[in-house]
């Protein structure tokens, strides 16, 4: 028996543009609770925001078996939530007169540096994340969003190029019906002979 016209789908879990959004969300969630005032707007924005981008990427990921092109629609709704958390840390820093750190930034380089072992985790990266100074805290979370959403570009980039290289459902679909049409054909032709 085949396996179907329906290729594998989920395993967002496995997605480094999931565990990292993952940490994006829990860190903002803990930013807006000690740094930003309850009742404010923005806060339930950043949140939102930030678990907008979290959730599209397991929707996308379960959606994928079915429509590529929904697919790719929502890693880009993900990526556009947390281009707007940037935004909102982007102000967070600006109306206290906090400059972002750049890419020079000797903690911007700790934690390049530290995305790019292989075993890092939420607790790597905890003590800025959490820092109890609120510049540090929104400058380390704006970091680790940039990075997210730079792994959300590449993933919208290869899911652009297996598209075009493979197709969507349809096009499985059709290439599933020829093939059970081929197979039953020959074996009907090596019946009567």
């Amino acid at each position: 028996m085949s396996e179907g016209f329906i290729p594998k789908h989920g395993g967002y879990k496995n997605l480094l543009s999931y565990q990292r959004s993952q940490w994006v969300y829990d860190a903002t969630v803990r930013f807006c609770d000690r740094f930003v005032p309850r009742g404010d707007r923005t806060r339930d924005q950043m949140v939102q925001a930030a678990r907008s981008g979290k959730q599209n990427i397991i929707e996308g990921s379960q959606v994928s078996g079915t429509s590529k092109e929904l697919e790719l629609k929502l890693t880009n709704v993900a990526r556009a939530s947390l281009e707007e958390l940037i935004e909102d840390y982007r102000d967070f820093l600006r109306l206290r007169g906090v400059e972002e750190w750049g890419r020079d930034h000797a903690h911007a380089r700790q934690l390049s540096k530290r995305l790019r072992m292989a075993d890092c985790s939420y607790e790597t990266f905890k003590g800025g994340l959490e820092h109890e100074d609120a510049a540090i805290s929104a400058n380390a979370i704006l970091g680790l969003t940039k990075v997210t959403c730079y792994l959300l570009d590449q993933q919208i980039k290869q899911l652009e190029q297996a598209f075009l290289k493979e197709g969507g459902l349809r096009e499985a679909m059709t290439r599933a019906r020829l093939d059970a049409r081929r197979k039953r054909d020959a074996s009907e032709g090596t019946e009567g002979t």
